[in-house]
């Protein structure tokens, strides 16, 4: 049996404290560092409470952790350089740097990894702009920040050319045609630096850029589901991959097109935790750690949707008729409008019938 080692994670969100839960039953020590005293990770971890830039408090959480890991992607990436001792962050920063910038992420996907991506530019002001074949669709992106939809613009139309120049002018961008795609996937992989172990391909569908619904398996051909697997596996091998990573991907009708990677557990698979017979927070761990991963089952089909701010009394009735669903609330102490407050995920082979939050269903 391993030694119990303590687990620094630096950011305490729901990924955090499903990270920490997952640790904590492998009977490890977790300390998040976070900048809120009462974050969700904070009812199952020691805390230090601390901006993620903070330099003397990242290398507080160094001297108290055998092993360091991250719950999102913008992390200072310098200053953990500056203070992690050898093999202490078996992530490592250079995955933190690829994934926090759009186009050194587009340029390892392309040329590192080999993988199909979306036609993309790269653009530094509005005269890059100029010349727009407007009979085509483009999604307009900053290279560094954004999530859920934010810092972005889509361009459709001359109309949407002054937003987007502004855009343009204010940082440096990566403009995207857009794909004709028939379901957005994504793919779980977990690494320990040697072998990795690979999830079900996830169908996953948005609303108003945040995601709404997770299907499980994803309603696409055998073929499209190897191509996935094996392009997921390709990234995290090109990587040395230590823990989890999601791969946000486009399915065409015959090929699989590559959006961008998530270096971390992701909101798309939470369903593993009841569905899979380890979680995608058990292998992140057990990757990091270096130990050996297991080959990941499905217990059956599954279905996660994900519990907003607004959708929070539609949720506690939807449980309360289908007891069998499996509610997470992440303790958040403030139920904002489009903010993660929890996920629900049901076994089900009718994923249409599980209906979305916030349709107007009842329920």
């Amino acid at each position: 049996m391993s030694s119990s080692k303590t687990i620094g994670i630096i950011g305490g969100g729901q990924l955090g404290q499903m990270m920490a839960i997952a640790a904590v039953y492998m009977g490890h020590k977790v300390v998040t560092l976070d900048p809120t005293a009462d974050c969700p990770a904070s009812r199952v971890s020691e805390m230090i409470v601390a901006p993620y830039d903070d330099v003397d408090a990242l290398r507080q959480l160094a001297e108290r952790c055998d092993v360091l890991t991250y719950e999102f992607e913008n992390v200072d990436a310098d200053g953990l350089d500056a203070v992690v001792g050898g093999g202490q962050l078996p992530q490592g920063t250079d995955l933190l740097r690829i994934s926090q910038n759009r186009i050194f992420e587009k340029n390892f996907l392309a040329n590192k990894a080999g993988v199909t991506i979306v036609p993309y530019k790269v653009v530094t002001s509005s005269l890059d702009l100029e010349d727009l074949d407007l009979g085509k669709t483009y999604v307009l992106k900053t290279a560094t920040g954004g999530y859920d939809g934010h810092g972005q613009v889509v361009i459709k139309s001359p109309d949407d050319l002054a937003a987007a120049n502004q855009l343009a002018n204010s940082a440096e961008c990566v403009l995207e045609e857009f794909v004709d795609f028939d379901l957005e996937i994504s793919v779980i992989v977990s690494g320990n630096g040697k072998d990795v172990t690979v999830f079900p391909v996830q169908e996953n569908i948005h609303r108003n850029n945040i995601l709404s619904k997770t299907i499980v398996p994803a309603r696409i051909s055998d073929s499209l589901t190897e191509k996935a697997k094996t392009m997921a596996v390709r990234i995290a091998e090109q990587l040395n991959l230590s823990g989890t990573l999601c791969v946000e991907m486009f399915a065409t009708a015959d090929d699989i097109i590559v959006n961008e990677i998530a270096p971390r557990p992701h909101n798309s698979g939470h369903y593993s935790i009841e569905a899979c017979d380890f979680s995608q927070f058990d292998t992140h761990i057990l990757g990091v750690l270096g130990q050996p991963l297991p080959a990941i089952k499905l217990h059956a089909p599954a279905v996660m949707l994900n519990v907003l701010g607004q959708h929070i009394q539609q949720a506690q009735e939807y449980i309360s008729k289908n007891p069998s669903a499996h509610l997470h609330m992440y303790g958040k102490i403030e139920a904002k409008n489009n903010r993660k407050m929890g996920h629900v995920t049901v076994f089900s082979d009718k994923p249409d019938e599980v209906r979305k939050f916030g349709e107007g269903i009842d329920f």
